[in-house]
């Protein structure tokens, strides 16, 4: 099992680095470059966590509890951070204009988030896996990701491109949630986080296929 989920977190990082490395590459504007950062977030940030877990299957004599808890640290907050790049992303793509509440109700999810997971209960550097905790810090995350799954849904059908980016959405958390809540009582469910990276997966190759594809012509929904 241990070379079967190295290998895949290793490829996904490559994927996900590598993708948005490209992206940025061959951006042609703002919403594209935002797509090429917010896949370079979410790589970089998820390396945090897995490469101390994929060092901690195959390197012995040494304690890696602190690096796996911090490295979940960061990658909450990279995560929620790639949910903010998503709001922006559908602002550009679907050319909409900003609506001021709309903005900060994201604002506020993503900064009472973060100050949650930042908090000292969190126990972090012990790699904790305190259940009440784990369900405190991800009710806002959680709503964030109901705001942009909503966001998605209501544009499925104004182009092509973009038309099941809220199925993946709404399938990450569906697998991250009891993950986030249950996985300290019943370990198998860590194995959960296996589809939810392939979510991460298909939304980033709808942004390969979004900046590849040349100009774009919204149809009407």
């Amino acid at each position: 099992m241990k070379y079967g989920e190295s290998t895949f977190d290793i490829l996904y990082l490559i994927f996900a680095i590598g993708s948005g490395t490209l992206i940025l590459k061959r951006a042609k504007d703002g919403t594209e470059k935002a797509m090429g950062l917010a896949a370079l977030i979410l790589g970089c940030g998820d390396a945090f966590h897995l490469v101390p877990r994929v060092l901690n299957y195959f390197v012995t004599g040494r304690d890696f509890t602190a690096a796996l808890g911090i490295g979940k640290l960061v990658t909450s907050v990279t995560m929620t951070a790639f949910y903010v790049m998503m709001y922006y992303i559908w602002l550009g793509w679907y050319g909409r204009r900003e609506d001021r509440r709309m903005t900060m109700a994201v604002w506020a999810l993503t900064i009472l988030r973060v100050a949650l997971c930042l908090l000292p209960q969190n126990g972090w550097a012990q790699n904790s896996s305190d259940m009440t905790w784990g369900i405190i810090r991800n009710v806002p995350f959680v709503a964030l990701g109901a705001l942009i799954c909503v966001m998605y849904f209501r544009q499925r059908n104004a182009e092509r491109t973009f038309r099941f980016v809220w199925l993946y959405v709404l399938l990450s958390f569906l697998f991250y949630i009891p993950v986030a809540v249950g996985a300290s009582l019943v370990p198998m469910l860590g194995m959960l986080m296996l589809p939810k990276t392939v979510c991460y997966i298909l939304l980033i190759a709808v942004f390969l296929k979004a900046t590849g594809n040349g100009d774009r012509q919204l149809q009407e929904a």
